[in-house]
């Protein structure tokens, strides 16, 4: 079996998502040089503050946590457009594996009870085949021992492209994008919801709008990436 491997491996290489060059057998999506390069964000009170920052004055929210910087034409954003749009769902459990250690180390979520993820609405969902964040939050679940709920948070209505939106426009479309199945469950729960990326924040806001309708409950936040100012 495992000539059969070598003999498709030497005909199939795996390529570094970012730098294109043939990974080495035990390397997955990124070679070790990429590896390196990752702009891992720091946990610490100033970054951890400044994570916080989208949602300062809108909504509240406990923790937020990021594993990498966002910028454009970089390694994450590569990165995060192959698990999206490249039929890689993959790629969400290697993230998972690396920032769950942080988060497991750090304690930070250690009275989480649920894991819900940012939705895609069912037709996108349809046409994409999958929702990018579901093998990286069952990940997450399985690494911080904490249940994965999908299905209770559910997105109502499809919104046009935001990538060149104006701030205040992108926050206007996603007020009604989200609605709540059962009100019950999350009653009295700290919830992590977890999404790819905060830009704006306008998205994650949305979700929590609706998730505070839920009496006491707690919400902290945890993504892939977050967009580096400059």
């Amino acid at each position: 079996m495992q000539y059969l491997k070598d003999i498709f491996y030497l005909f199939y290489p795996n390529l570094c998502v970012n730098c294109k060059i043939t990974l080495l057998q035990n390397e997955q999506f990124l070679c070790a040089i990429c590896c390196n390069e990752l702009p891992i964000i720091d946990d610490n009170e100033y970054v951890n503050l400044t994570l916080l920052s989208p949602f300062y004055g809108k909504v509240i929210v406990k923790n937020v946590r990021s594993f990498m910087y966002y910028q454009k034409q970089g390694i994450t954003q590569k990165i995060i457009h192959e698990l999206k749009y490249k039929n890689q769902p993959e790629i969400g459990v290697f993230i998972a594996n690396w920032f769950g250690s942080q988060l497991k180390e750090s304690d930070v979520f250690n009275n989480v009870d649920y894991i819900i993820p940012v939705p895609l609405h069912k037709k996108k969902l349809k046409k994409r085949g999958y929702n990018q964040l579901t093998k990286f939050g069952e990940s997450l679940s399985d690494i911080l021992n904490i249940e994965y709920k999908a299905g209770v948070l559910i997105k109502s209505s499809i919104a046009k492209t935001q990538t060149f939106k104006h701030r205040f426009e992108r926050f206007s479309d996603s007020k009604t994008n989200f609605k709540l199945t059962n009100f019950k469950v999350f009653e009295n729960k700290h919830i992590l919801l977890i999404d790819d990326v905060i830009t704006t924040g306008a998205t994650l806001v949305a979700c929590c709008n609706e998730l505070l309708k839920v009496k006491n409950i707690t919400i902290s936040i945890a993504t892939m990436a977050y967009t580096k100012k400059g």
